[in-house]
């Protein structure tokens, strides 16, 4: 049996008198570290599972759009948003959606796809690119000033130019000639310097000197 001397079984009480005090928090603090590590590695587990599933998905949906399946491109964009809404699919499979309802003729729930996509897509571009879509539509649709709305929003640099030439269409639309040619104008003022006989140029000057039609 171990002996200690005087001073080793002082530290020793002092030990068991500090773990007396602490040992019930500092067992918490562990427990609550190893759940953590346990709960984060299923966290990343349960995340690679859903990305793997959703972009097995949107490959069936490419493969159905290029088989011109409209109605099941649909249905596998319901299952994307619906499932795996926090992918980067899904804002992709709306957008595909949303085209291929514009190309049948489903103003309305081609709106709502791109809708969608404009608030829940990951990427900043692709919500820029789904608002300036919805517009569009919600102007065929005879919607003009929710289109406008939609417009309001201030895009990435890369969209600014075209998001000023279907606001000036809208404003035409609406007979509002000079404010639709303001709009141009801006969007002139963004092309690049070395684009001066660009037929985009040529596009835009024509919407503004004749009435807003290319």
């Amino acid at each position: 049996m171990a002996t200690y001397d005087l001073e080793e079984q002082e530290q020793i009480e002092e030990l068991k008198t500090w773990w007396k005090l602490h040992g019930t928090w500092i067992t918490a603090v562990v427990v609550a570290l190893a759940v953590g590590v346990v709960g984060w590695q299923g966290w990343q587990w349960w995340q690679r599972g859903q990305a793997t599933q959703a972009g097995q998905l949107y490959g069936e949906l490419q493969q159905s759009l290029v088989q011109q399946d409209a109605k099941r491109v649909r249905l596998l964009a319901g299952e994307l948003i619906d499932k795996h809404a926090g992918t980067a699919y899904a804002g992709m499979a709306a957008m595909l959606s949303g085209k291929v309802l514009v190309d049948v003729g489903d103003l309305k729930s081609a709106q709502a796809q791109f809708g969608w996509a404009a608030e829940h897509a990951k990427d900043p571009g692709l919500r820029d690119l789904a608002r300036l879509r919805q517009a569009i539509v919600l102007a065929e649709e005879g919607n003009h000033d929710a289109a406008l709305q939609r417009l309001a929003v201030p895009p990435a640099p890369t969209f600014k130019m075209r998001y000023l030439e279907v606001r000036g269409d809208i404003l035409m639309a609406q007979g509002k000639p000079a404010e639709a040619r303001a709009a141009y104008d801006e969007a002139l003022k963004l092309l690049p310097a070395d684009a001066a006989a660009s037929p985009y140029r040529e596009i835009l000057e024509a919407k503004r000197d004749s009435g807003g039609a290319a």
